[in-house]
C-alpha cells in the first residue's frame, strides 16, 4: 500500500464533553460571520460593516455531490494532468492516458486528494467549512436514479456527530430525477424519512422536510393514449379528453408539443363528467418546454368517476399529444366540446397510502432542469442557468429561489458539453470569455451570477456547487459528437467545483463564496474587547469578566487514515494534537497585551508546534499571510517564549524579543509587551490566530490541511480596541 502523508489530511472530530463556562454543547456558535479573512488575490471578506445586520429569512443552499466512489473505473484519470502530458488528447480517443468510454475521468485535484465520499475525516472538513461559510443546507445531487444511500449515510453520521459535539453544520435536502422521480423519492422515504433517521438534519421549507421532486410525477400513473400525433391546439380553440378514473383520482397530466417554440402556454381546466361539466380545477402555465408533462395536482383526492381535462388558450405554439382512433372511440378526445378522432395522451394518478404519506410528509418543489427557459408555473425551483437567471416564484407570488453558479454547460444557447468550445467557463462574464491571465481565479462568471441574485434577492439561493470533480467520458452529447467530450466537468476553466484545489485557483472561490454569502444574508457586528486586570498566575479566574470568547469548532485536529480512489492509495494525517477551542484578549494599562488559549484536554507542549499568529496591522500586504508576528507557545513550559517577526512575506522569522507564558490543565496565557511588537501604543484594531502542530512549508494550505487552527483555515478573529461596544 503506497501512503501519501501530512499534505492532504486533515480532521477527525472527538465527541465534546462539558467544558468551562458552564456552555452547553449545543450552544457552541463560533460566529464564523464575524471572522475575518483576505483570500490570495487581496479580496477582502466583508464584516458586518460593509454587509449589515444578519437577515435570516434569507438561505444558501449549495449542489453536493455522493458519488466519489460509487462509479469508479480504474483511474483517478486526471484530465488537466493528461493535457498537459499531451495537450492533442483530446483528438486521440484511443490513447492510453485515458480510461475506457464512461469511465468518471477528474477535472483536477481537490486540496483533499482523489477521496472517496466516505473519507470521514473529508466529510467533517466540509461540514465545518460550509457551516463557516454560511451555508444552510446541501443538496444532494441525486438525479441519475441512484440515491447513494451508503454514502450519504456516512456523512450524516458524521454531521450528526459534530452537532451533538456541540458544532454547527448545514441541513441535508435531495434533488431527484428531473422526469422521472417516483422510485428515488420512494426509496428516500423509505430508507431515511420514515424511519426518522438523523432528523436534526433534514432541512425544511414551509415546515416540512423539502425534496426537489416534481409532485405530479411522484405517484402510481396510468397511461391513456400513446404519443403518435401532436394535434395543434388553435387561438380560440379546446382540446379535450374524457376519462374514467376507478380509483380516487390524486391528479391528471398531458403531454404537450411546441416545437421547441420556448414562449408557449396553455390553460389546463378538469372538470366533472365532460365538457359541460362542473370546473374543478384550472392553472394557467407559461415558457413551456417542448413535449413536457403537464398536470393538475388534486389535494385532497377526487372520488373515482368521470372526469374531463381540457386545454385551451395557447400563446406561441402549442398542441397535445394523441393516439390514432376512430372519432368517438373509447378514448373520448374532444375539439371545442365535440366528440374528436382519437385519444389525448394523458397520465391519470391513482391513490396509494403509502403515496398520500409522501404527499402530506414533504414540501415539494419541481427542479426545472433547463438553464434557459425559467419558471413554467409556481413552486419550481432552479439549480443552475445561463446569466442572467430567472427568479423562481411560489404559489404566494412571492420571490421564492434562483440559482447561482461557478460556470455551465451551455455552447451557443443549448445544452452542450464542458469540453466543447463556447462553454460558459468560470471566465465568461457579460456576454464575453475573458482571456486575460489569471482570469480564471477571479470567478468572474460566479459574481455575475451573485451580482443578480443579490439584485433580486429571492428568499433561497441554490449554489452549483461545492464537489463535483468528475465527469464520464462520451463521444457524442446532446447531437455533437466528438473524439472525446467531458459534459460537466472538463478542466479548471470549465468546471464547477468551489471545493479548494491543488494549485490553480486554491481556496479562492471559497473565500469569494463566503463573501457573497454575507452580502447576501448579513453578518453579526464585531465585539470589542472588554478587558481585565489579569495576573499571569496560571489560575485564569481573571479571564472569566474578558470578552468577547473568540470560539473554534469542536474537535478538529486533523486526524486521517482512509484509502483514495486508487485502492492503492491510502491517505494519512495525524498532526492532529490540540484541540483548539477558545481564545480571548485583554489589554492592559501597563502597556501588555495579554492573550488566553483554552483547548478540549490538556494541552500538550513539547517545545514546539502551538503558536501564535499575529497580523498587527490587520493587513495582508505584508508579512507572511498577513502575519507580522509569531509566538512560539510550544516552548511555554520555561514561563518564557520567543516572539518572531516575519522577514521577506515567506516562511521565515527573526528573534524579536520575548514573552511571559503560563500553563496549567487545558489553559494558557501570555503576556507580551507592546514595545517588542515595535509598538508606542494599542492599535485600533488587530488580527490573531492560534495554530497548533503546523508543518511550516508556507503555503495557505497549511492552515487547512494539519494541526488544528482557530479560528478555521485563512480565518483570523479581529481584536476591535477602539470602543467600547459592537461595531456597526
Amino acid at each position: 500500500m503506497k501512503a501519501i502523508g501530512t499534505r492532504l489530511g486533515f480532521g477527525v472530530i472527538g465527541l465534546f464533553v462539558a467544558f468551562s463556562f458552564s456552555v452547553r454543547a449545543a450552544e457552541w456558535d463560533v460566529f464564523s460571520d464575524t471572522w475575518v479573512a483576505t483570500d490570495d488575490l487581496g479580496r477582502v471578506v466583508p464584516t458586518a460593516a460593509e454587509v449589515g445586520p444578519p437577515r435570516a429569512d434569507r438561505t444558501v443552499g449549495c449542489f453536493y455531490f455522493l458519488w466519489l466512489g460509487e462509479h469508479i473505473n480504474g483511474g483517478p484519470y486526471d484530465v488537466t494532468k493528461i493535457l498537459a502530458q499531451d495537450p492533442d488528447a483530446m483528438q486521440k480517443p484511443e490513447s492510453p492516458l485515458w480510461g475506457p468510454l464512461h469511465a468518471p475521468h477528474h477535472w483536477g485535484e481537490s486540496i483533499f486528494g482523489y477521496y472517496l465520499t466516505d473519507d470521514r475525516a473529508v466529510l467533517r472538513k466540509h461540514g465545518q467549512m460550509l457551516s463557516d461559510a454560511g451555508v444552510d443546507v446541501v443538496i444532494f445531487d441525486v438525479t441519475n436514479q441512484y440515491t447513494y444511500k451508503r454514502w450519504y449515510t456516512a456523512l450524516l453520521e458524521e454531521w450528526s456527530a459534530m452537532r451533538r459535539a456541540g458544532n454547527r453544520t448545514p441541513q441535508v435536502a435531495f434533488l431527484c430525477p428531473f422526469w422521472d422521480p417516483p422510485r428515488v423519492v420512494r426509496e428516500l422515504y423509505r430508507d431515511l424519512y420514515e424511519p426518522g433517521l438523523y432528523p436534526e438534519l433534514w432541512f425544511e421549507w414551509e415546515g416540512k422536510p423539502l425534496i426537489l421532486a416534481d409532485p405530479d410525477r411522484i405517484g402510481q400513473e396510468r397511461q391513456l393514449g400513446a404519443q403518435e400525433d401532436p394535434v395543434l391546439l388553435q387561438a380560440g380553440q379546446t382540446l379535450g379528453q374524457r376519462f374514467r378514473s376507478d380509483e380516487p383520482l390524486v391528479g391528471v397530466s398531458a403531454c404537450f408539443p411546441t416545437w421547441e417554440t420556448r414562449s408557449s402556454g396553455v390553460t389546463l381546466r378538469l372538470r366533472r363528467g365532460g365538457p359541460e361539466g362542473a370546473l374543478l380545477l384550472e392553472q394557467r402555465f407559461e415558457r413551456v418546454e417542448d413535449n413536457r408533462w403537464l398536470g393538475l395536482r388534486l389535494e385532497p383526492a377526487l372520488a373515482p368517476g368521470e372526469y374531463y381535462l381540457e386545454a385551451s388558450e395557447p400563446t406561441g405554439r402549442i398542441g397535445w399529444w394523441s393516439a390514432r382512433g376512430p372519432e368517438g372511440g373509447d378514448g373520448g378526445a374532444f375539439v371545442n366540446g365535440r366528440p374528436a378522432a382519437g385519444v389525448r395522451t394523458l397520465r391519470v394518478g391513482r391513490y396509494e397510502e403509502e403515496q398520500a404519506r409522501i404527499d402530506e410528509f414533504f414540501t415539494f418543489r419541481k427542479p426545472q432542469p433547463d438553464y434557459f427557459q425559467g419558471p413554467t408555473g409556481p413552486n419550481q425551483w432552479s439549480w443552475l442557468e445561463v446569466s442572467p437567471q430567472h427568479v423562481f416564484y411560489n404559489g404566494a407570488g412571492e420571490k421564492e429561489q434562483m440559482s447561482v453558479g461557478v460556470g455551465q454547460n451551455a455552447v451557443d444557447g443549448r445544452l452542450g458539453a464542458m469540453s466543447e468550445a463556447n462553454a460558459l467557463g468560470r471566465s465568461f462574464h457579460h456576454g464575453r470569455f475573458d482571456d486575460r491571465p489569471g482570469a480564471v481565479r477571479h470567478g468572474l462568471n460566479f459574481a455575475e451570477q451573485w451580482e443578480r441574485a443579490l439584485a433580486e434577492d429571492p428568499r433561497f439561493v441554490f449554489v452549483t456547487g461545492w464537489n463535483e470533480w468528475i465527469a464520464g467520458r462520451f463521444r457524442e452529447f446532446n447531437g455533437v459528437r466528438l473524439p472525446v467530450m467531458f459534459v460537466d466537468q472538463y478542466d479548471q476553466e470549465h468546471s464547477r467545483d468551489i471545493e479548494p484545489m491543488v494549485g490553480g485557483h486554491g481556496d479562492d472561490y471559497y473565500y469569494q463564496f463566503v463573501s457573497y454569502i454575507r452580502r447576501y444574508k448579513g453578518a453579526r457586528g464585531l465585539e470589542h474587547v472588554k478587558s481585565g486586570a489579569i495576573e499571569l498566575d496560571g489560575r485564569f479566574a481573571d479571564w472569566a469578566e474578558v470578552t468577547p470568547s473568540y470560539r473554534d469548532t469542536i474537535g478538529d485536529p486533523v486526524r486521517r487514515e482512509h484509502r483514495g480512489w486508487d485502492p492503492e492509495v491510502t491517505y494519512v494525517n495525524r498532526t492532529g494534537r490540540n484541540d483548539l477551542v477558545e481564545a480571548r484578549v485583554s489589554l492592559g494599562d501597563e502597556g501588555r497585551l495579554h492573550f488566553y488559549l483554552r483547548t478540549q484536554d490538556a494541552l500538550v507542549l513539547d517545545g514546539t508546534g502551538l503558536d501564535l499568529l499575529l497580523d498587527m496591522d490587520s493587513s495582508a500586504q505584508t508579512g507572511w499571510l498577513g502575519y507580522d508576528f509569531r509566538v512560539c507557545c510550544g516552548e511555554a513550559a520555561g514561563g518564557r517564549v520567543r516572539l518572531l517577526r516575519n522577514r521577506g512575506g515567506g516562511w521565515d522569522w527573526e528573534e524579536a524579543g520575548h514573552g511571559d507564558v503560563r500553563v496549567k490543565g487545558n489553559e494558557l496565557e501570555l503576556g507580551l509587551e507592546l514595545g517588542v511588537l515595535g509598538l508606542d501604543g494599542l492599535p485600533a484594531q488587530f488580527d490573531f490566530k492560534w495554530a497548533d502542530a503546523l508543518v511550516g512549508d508556507g503555503t495557505w494550505s497549511d492552515l487547512t490541511l494539519n494541526g488544528d487552527v482557530a479560528p478555521n483555515d485563512r480565518f483570523n478573529y479581529r481584536a476591535m480596541v477602539d470602543g467600547p461596544g459592537p461595531s456597526e
